[in-house]
């Protein structure tokens, strides 16, 4: 029975055909090979198409990728081998040392010659392009510059390969060009298409981390918000009951004047009304405010009352003053990513002539969150940019500009 693979006998290494074993040689150096009748194992990936020729291949395979069906072809393409001489490499069995006679002609590989001309046009020397075309067993182009960028560092890469000349043929006659060319595009598309797959895959997760991050924002958005609300709402509040208990003091002032003028006039006491009867006091729970929006805001009315007080005769100038810093506050909350909006050169003469020539204007900015530098300009970093400090801002600025009474009483 003619045997169906060459077994190497120093590796135990089943290859297919005499190529296969030539090329073996050639990349190990082993020369022990002999005929074996077991067929050289073919399992297909059926999600892929690789196919395995070994359990261990198979195994790495299914690890790596995940697949685990595969269909065994060791039966369709096993085939027969037949050789002149059943010795592959090896010395002849004739003698100890043999003879020049019986040793096997080694000439050079025929490859395609289109392909080599490209190769050399290229700049690879004769031998590295032969032997990439030859080990490749193709004559696409981008194969064999592959072949040549990962055995670059082989020692005999310069070599010239050398195969029986009665191999040669047979060598050049596994597959015709059209097969050879048809294979080469069928790596190149099956590589675009996994390229194209993880590409996609990436997008997938990378969409997946945009939508992630986009609810965790709108999320923490949603709460400051609310806070912020609960805050103005407390503070608001607050304020109200405040000016109860100054109307209430200002009631029983008015109710204690007036009965210091009868008892003067000599006139009995009223009669307290008893529905006009004062409740009992009671202990009022004040509500909690935060301090630092409170803080501020007092801070901020504070110092917008000292300079409309300080330029009392000018109100024009004061108004110019208020709209021009509600403009660099409103620009700022607007634009918080624009450099320009968050930067004012001090010596600039419309600054100075509205803004930082009056006592209290570079302070309420500083309020704001600007910060002066070495330099000539106030600076509000980018960290900085408290939204709801700002919205405190134009509120008191836009208090200042449209109540008349404002720091006058």
């Amino acid at each position: 029975m003619a045997g169906l693979s060459l077994e190497c006998g120093d590796c135990q290494a089943q290859l297919r055909t005499v190529e296969e074993a030539q090329d073996h040689a050639e990349l190990t150096g082993h020369t022990n090979f002999q005929e074996s009748t077991q067929a050289v194992l073919n399992l297909v990936c059926t999600t892929c198409g690789k196919p395995c020729r070994t359990q261990t291949e198979q195994d790495l395979h299914m690890k790596r990728t995940g697949h685990s069906d595969f269909a065994d072809k060791t039966a369709e393409t096993a085939k027969p081998i037949v050789l002149e001489n059943k010795s592959v490499a090896g010395p002849s069995s004739s003698g100890e040392g043999g003879s020049a006679e019986n040793a096997a002609e080694m000439v050079v590989p025929e490859v395609n010659k289109e392909a080599l001309a490209e190769l050399e046009m290229m700049g690879f020397p004769a031998a590295r392009a032969t032997r990439a075309l030859h080990f490749t067993g193709s004559s696409n182009v981008e194969t064999a510059v592959n072949w040549i960028v990962e055995h670059e560092s082989d020692p005999d890469i310069d070599e010239m390969p050398l195969v029986p000349a009665e191999l040669s043929t047979s060598m050049q006659s596994l597959l015709t060009p059209e097969e050879a060319k048809a294979k080469a595009q069928e790596l190149v598309l099956r590589a675009k298409r996994k390229k194209e797959e993880e590409e996609k895959r990436m997008e997938k997760e990378r969409e997946r981390e945009r939508i992630r991050i986009g609810k965790e924002l709108q999320e923490a958005r949603r709460i400051e918000e609310q806070q912020e609300r609960q805050r103005i709402i407390a503070f608001r509040k607050a304020e109200k009951e405040e000016e109860n208990r100054a109307r209430l003091k200002i009631r029983q002032k008015l109710e204690e004047d007036k009965a210091e003028r009868r008892r003067k006039l000599g006139l009995p006491p009223e009669d307290p009304k008893p529905a006009e009867a004062a409740p009992p006091p009671q202990e009022e729970k004040k509500p909690f405010v935060p301090l630092r929006p409170a803080s501020k805001a007092e801070q901020m009315r504070e110092c917008l009352r000292g300079l409309k007080q300080a330029y009392k005769e000018d109100d024009a100038k004061v108004k110019k003053a208020f709209q021009t810093m509600l403009t660099y506050i409103g620009n700022v909350a607007q634009n918080p990513n624009e450099e320009k909006y968050r930067k004012i050169r001090l010596t600039n003469a419309t600054f100075q002539e509205r803004v930082g020539s009056l006592k209290g204007g570079v302070e309420f900015l500083q309020l704001c969150g600007f910060q002066r530098d070495e330099s000539e300009f106030l600076i509000l970093p980018r960290d900085k940019v408290d939204p709801m400090l700002l919205n405190a801002a134009g509120s008191e600025l836009t208090s200042a500009i449209n109540n008349p009474f404002f720091g006058v009483l």
